[in-house]
């Protein structure tokens, strides 16, 4: 079983940087697949990207690439995502996800946070 709560959304304008965190709780965090999703109002799920724990590689939308950037403070148990240059069309609901497979699809990963909101103006 594995918590996820993230924070760190708001209010920002393009062109702006902001970080959000995704702190978990369980036994078997290291073991898992951390993955980031966004959803705007309206809109399907979309993936963001992901990293797998063993070995730290990461894998990104091609929407986000270059600009976004995840990594893990496992001291923490915490998984980042660090967005730069952001855009009107990166407003959504920001959800990060635990997972036993490095895939895109949201159907396959188990744990979600609540998720946090992500705002950009132009």
């Amino acid at each position: 079983q594995v918590q996820l709560v993230e924070s760190g959304g708001g209010l920002v304008q393009a062109g702006d940087p902001l970080r959000l965190s995704c702190a978990a709780s369980g036994r078997t965090f290291s073991s898992y697949v951390m993955a980031w999703f966004r959803q705007a109002s309206g809109k399907e799920r979309e993936f963001v990207g992901f990293i797998v724990q063993s070995g730290g590689r990461t894998y990104y939308a091609d929407s986000v690439k270059g600009r976004f950037t995840i990594s893990i403070d496992n001291a923490k148990n915490t998984v980042y995502l660090q967005m730069d240059r952001l855009r009107p069309e990166d407003t959504a609901v920001y959800l990060c996800a635990a997972g036993r497979i490095a895939v895109t699809s949201y159907r396959v990963y188990n744990y979600w946070g609540q998720g946090t909101q992500v705002t950009v103006s132009s």
